[in-house]
Parts: structure tokens; C-alpha cells; sequence
């Protein structure tokens, strides 16, 4: 018994520590931007993250067949290079501060998209929840100008998060899929780097080549840090937590993401959040806890919580 609570608490930690390098991202991502593209940010991230998953992808063999590969190919295609590149091109145009709160929707998303994929209802708890971080994030998006100056918040930015973490759902619901017949190790390297391989190709081709000389070296540790950290370390601590815990009780850790994420912008990079911005990313916390802790629709979440974004 004393083993299991072990095994139990180490889980949790697992994920409440995944969850907080995931709320470093933006602001890893805020740091390279000062120096480079967000095409260019974006392919060293995964660059880096698939330098240290190199180990995993020399011993887990995939075995995935020919339909799989597929499948495989077009969630990455998803998951990397489309979100990735919508979602850092709306953070280069808004605050970190601003982003983080947006991706506090995430598990309202999650819920949803299982209400409309897999057929099941949420009850009256959580459709009000649902309400709550519409609410919010409209307050969020609402607080950012039409056309800010550098630096600041912008409408366009916060709008081009939220559409990055609607391509997140269909990315996170495919891998669910071949997550039943194969390890999550396979399915998180290989599809890493699958998109990693898209972002190589397309990258150089629509942005030009990345930049190599010209960057300072707090830029090269802040673009280390997103790719080994908030990509493949962060994914390795979630899907291992994912199997000592049950999702839908570690699902509300995925709060302290947005938490994490707009106290570093604030604090740290001196960013600034208008009244109605507090005011929103309370609601979005307050329905995503109300949701994984007091809803009783069921959203099936230990497959589909996996990989969350930035």
C-alpha cells in the first residue's frame, strides 16, 4: 500500500512538473524571438528535442505498418509543424503573458472535442464550465489591441493561440489512436521526429536558411531549454506520469501551464495584464478546475490528455 501511494505521489509529481516546463515555453520562445523568426524559433526547438531523444529513437524500434505511417505522418504534420508554426507566429505578435492565459482553454478544448468525437455529454457543470472559459478568453482577446506596438498584446496574436490548440485536439485524438497498439514512445519520438523533418524542408524553403552566426548565446540556451525541456523532457515526465495516476485526476495540472507562463511574463519580462486579461484567465483556471474536478462527464482521458502544446 505504502509502495502504491509512492508510485501514486511520484506520478503526480511526474506531471505537475511536466505541466510547469510546458509553462516555460512562451517564454523560452519570447527570448529567441528578440533575435530570430518564429519559423526559425520553432525548427531549432525541435532540432534540440530530437537531439535528446535520439537514445529512445536508436532503442524503440516503431513497428508501425504501411496505414499507420500514414496516420503517423499526417499527425505530425498537425501537431508540429502547422500548430507550432501558427501558434509561435500569434506569440510574436502578443504578450507571453496574454498566450499562457489562452492555453489555459486547452482542457475545455479537450473535453469538447471528446464530447463531439467520441459521442459522450458532459453534464450541466461542465457545459457552464465550457461557457466560463469562452467568457474568458474573450475577455483575454478583447483586452489585446488591433494594433499594438512591440511588445504588447494584440487580438490576432491571442486568436492565432487559441486556432493552434484547436489543431492540438485533432493532433492529440489521432495520436490516441495509435497510442492503443503502440507504446507511447514510439508514437511521441517518431512523430517528433517526423515533424521535426517537415520543419527542415519547409522552413528553409519559405523563411530562408535559420540563422547560425549573429546569435547570442542566451538565445542558443533559451532555444536548448525549449526543445529539451517544454518538448521531449516534458513529454516523457507527462506520458510516464499518465501511468501511475489516472488523466483525469492529473489533468488539472495542466493549470499550472498558464500559471507558470503568465507569472514569467509578468514578472520577469515586465509585461503587463489589463483588468479584464486578470479577470479572464481567472475564469479559464476556474472553469478547467471546475471541469477535471467537479464535472462528471467522463472526456476518456487517459488516452487523450498526451501531448499537450508549447
Amino acid at each position: 500500500m505504502a509502495d502504491l501511494r509512492r508510485q501514486r505521489a511520484l506520478g503526480f509529481g511526474a506531471c505537475a512538473l511536466a505541466s510547469s516546463f510546458w509553462g516555460c515555453g512562451f517564454f523560452f520562445g519570447k527570448i529567441a524571438l528578440a533575435e530570430m523568426g518564429f519559423a526559425h524559433m520553432v525548427l531549432y526547438r525541435f532540432l534540440f528535442a530530437i537531439i535528446a531523444l535520439v537514445p529512445l529513437l536508436v532503442t524503440h524500434r516503431p513497428g508501425l505498418n504501411g496505414k499507420e505511417w500514414g496516420v503517423l505522418l499526417a499527425a505530425s504534420f498537425l501537431g508540429v509543424p502547422l500548430q507550432f508554426l501558427i501558434q509561435f507566429y500569434g506569440l510574436s505578435i502578443t504578450t507571453v503573458s496574454h498566450a499562457s492565459l489562452m492555453v489555459g482553454t486547452m482542457p475545455v478544448i479537450l473535453a469538447v472535442g471528446a464530447a463531439i468525437f467520441a459521442h459522450e455529454r458532459m453534464d450541466g457543470l461542465g457545459w457552464v464550465a465550457l461557457a466560463g472559459s469562452t467568457c474568458g478568453a474573450a475577455l483575454i482577446a478583447l483586452g489585446g489591441k488591433h494594433h499594438a506596438g512591440a511588445g504588447e498584446a494584440t487580438l490576432g496574436g491571442d486568436l492565432l493561440v487559441v486556432l493552434s490548440l484547436g489543431i492540438a485536439l485533432f493532433w492529440i485524438l489521432i495520436n490516441k489512436q495509435l497510442m492503443e497498439r503502440h507504446s507511447h514512445v514510439v508514437v511521441t519520438a517518431y512523430g517528433l521526429l517526423l515533424g521535426t523533418l517537415m520543419l527542415v524542408v519547409w522552413v528553409p524553403v519559405r523563411y530562408g536558411m535559420p540563422p547560425v552566426t549573429g546569435v547570442s548565446l542566451k538565445a542558443w540556451l533559451a532555444l536548448a531549454a525549449s526543445g529539451v525541456l517544454c518538448t521531449a523532457t516534458t513529454t516523457l515526465l507527462w506520458n510516464w506520469g499518465m501511468t501511475q495516476v489516472p488523466a483525469s485526476q492529473a489533468g488539472v495540472l495542466l493549470n499550472m501551464e498558464p500559471l507558470i507562463g503568465s507569472l514569467l511574463g509578468v514578472l520577469v519580462l515586465g509585461e503587463r495584464l489589463g483588468p479584464s486579461a486578470w479577470a479572464g484567465g481567472g475564469l479559464i483556471l476556474a472553469a478547467a478546475l471546475t471541469l477535471t474536478t467537479r464535472s462528471k462527464t467522463r472526456v476518456r482521458s487517459d488516452d487523450i490528455v498526451q501531448m499537450p502544446v508549447t
